[in-house]
């Protein structure tokens, strides 16, 4: 399997790196980054882009591959409406209308949240601006389509995330994460779980199309990394 990860550089990107660096059916992994990861491997291969809403330069490097893994977001605490429907449905659909025309062929996975609005007429800016996006992915013509709406994300295997506030309070939280994943199981996942559900769904595809934190944790516990 080939696969094309967007956000390699952030917390939840981190995570489905390492999970599709350590299983033996990822053929490659091309990840498109505005700065390097500093990740040397050799399935790894990187192209730099700086405009994410235009990928044309670049086009011809995306055709090909079998699964696209969508982890690029940024946090809507203190942004505008429309900065944060450029970067989070403006960057994400300009990819996917280039990714269906040089690799219609792919399942898209994309990396949406817990809470996400589908109706895009909810209270919350982030979740109507995420709602939008998931609506409009899933009407594309790629050969699958999957939204993953995770809830609180622990970090594992030495990631962190590029925000300072969010690397204190994930260290604080990360000794009480045993007791919250037995106490509210539906609302919380690991970078591990993520990006090894989203290994799964590309491989075995899913029942569903939106994928809750629920979902995410039962698809991660159903994979099976192959036999090298």
């Amino acid at each position: 399997m080939k696969v094309l990860l967007f956000g390699a550089t952030g917390m939840v990107g981190q995570g489905v790196l390492r999970e599709c660096l350590l299983d033996p059916d990822v053929e490659s992994v091309l990840a498109v980054v505005r700065s390097a990861t500093g990740r040397q491997h050799e399935k790894l291969r990187e192209v730099l882009h700086e405009d994410f809403t235009d990928f044309s330069a670049i086009e011809g490097q995306l055709a090909g591959y079998d699964a696209c893994f969508f982890c690029l977001g940024v946090s809507a605490s203190g942004m505008k409406e429309a900065d944060y429907h450029r970067i989070t449905y403006d960057s994400t659909m300009a990819a996917a209308e280039t990714l269906v025309r040089v690799s219609p062929g792919m399942t898209f996975i994309y990396v949406s949240g817990q809470g996400t609005d589908s109706t895009e007429r909810g209270r919350w800016m982030w979740a109507r601006v995420k709602g939008k996006t998931e609506n409009a992915l899933l009407r594309m013509p790629f050969k699958a389509s999957y939204m993953a709406r995770p809830g609180y994300i622990q970090p594992r295997h030495g990631i962190v995330s590029k925000t300072r506030l969010y690397r204190v309070g994930y260290a604080l939280m990360g000794p009480l994460f045993p007791l919250w994943r037995h106490l509210i199981p539906k609302y919380v996942i690991t970078t591990e779980d993520v990006g090894r559900a989203m290994l799964q769904v590309a491989r075995h595809g899913a029942d569903r199309r939106v994928l809750e934190n629920r979902d995410l944790n039962a698809l991660s516990r159903a994979y099976s990394r192959p036999a090298s």
